[in-house]
């Protein structure tokens, strides 16, 4: 079945396709983190969480708008390369395709888990096709809490990939998480701006031109991995 159907509205996904053809950050407090080898990271403070939200625009070089999402939804090709990953797999419930993601943290700190659900479409907007996967934290019966272990309750994601006209694909990301606990918020968002471009060079080809392209993010970002947690999910 498709995954998570029925969790989005049509409005949502056309939200993602818009950003991606119109990027809005006017009327809002968004700053730019980094802009380098076509690739630009936003970021805006939520004043309740003391959290960043994150907004990625960019071209990545001969990487398909169809590959980079089926890379996207792979959870087993999601195990090879992540680290971080203790338990991660599909189950259906109650109708809908819903991920357990068990995330492994460093001692002292408890381990998190994500239950969410996502869904991939393809979009005609404006004339062009746009492949769009939204993603965001969800609670269902079959996966309770676990002891020792923090359920991450507030996850969202988006992502819209379309052809640059080339080899290459135009992207756009708005990323966004939680992990609860006694994690101080510097910690968490230093983490996460770390975070951001290493997931999107794990997503690409290690011989593509994209490679190089993010690892050149990353070294801007002053960091080259992040030792608190998670990269941004699928």
């Amino acid at each position: 079945m498709d995954p998570g159907a029925g969790c989005f509205s049509e409005e949502q996904f056309r939200e993602a396709c818009a950003e991606l053809q119109h990027p809005s950050l006017s009327g809002a407090k968004w700053e730019l983190l980094v802009e380098t080898l076509g690739i630009s990271i936003y970021r805006q403070l939520d004043q309740q969480t003391g959290l960043y939200e994150y907004k990625v625009f960019g071209v990545l070089e001969d990487c398909s708008p169809e590959l980079l999402a089926d890379v996207y939804m792979d959870l087993d090709y999601r195990k090879q390369w992540d680290e971080y990953v203790k338990e991660l797999y599909e189950k259906e419930c109650n109708g809908e395709a819903v991920v357990y993601w068990e995330v492994k943290y460093p001692f002292p700190m408890s381990n998190r888990d994500y239950v969410y659900v996502r869904q991939r479409r393809e979009l005609d907007f404006e004339g062009k096709k746009v492949l769009v996967i939204l993603a965001r934290s969800t609670s269902v019966l079959q996966f309770p809490e676990k002891s020792g272990v923090i359920r991450v309750k507030q996850y969202k994601q988006s992502l819209a990939i379309q052809s640059d006209g080339k080899k290459g694909s135009k992207v756009f990301m708005c990323y966004f998480d939680n992990p609860g606990g006694q994690i101080p918020s510097w910690l968490i968002n230093w983490a996460a701006k770390s975070g951001v471009p290493n997931f999107l060079k794990d997503m690409a080809p290690e011989s593509s031109q994209a490679r190089g392209q993010i690892e050149a993010t990353a070294a801007s970002l002053h960091h080259s991995h992040s030792n608190v947690g998670p990269k941004p999910h699928m």
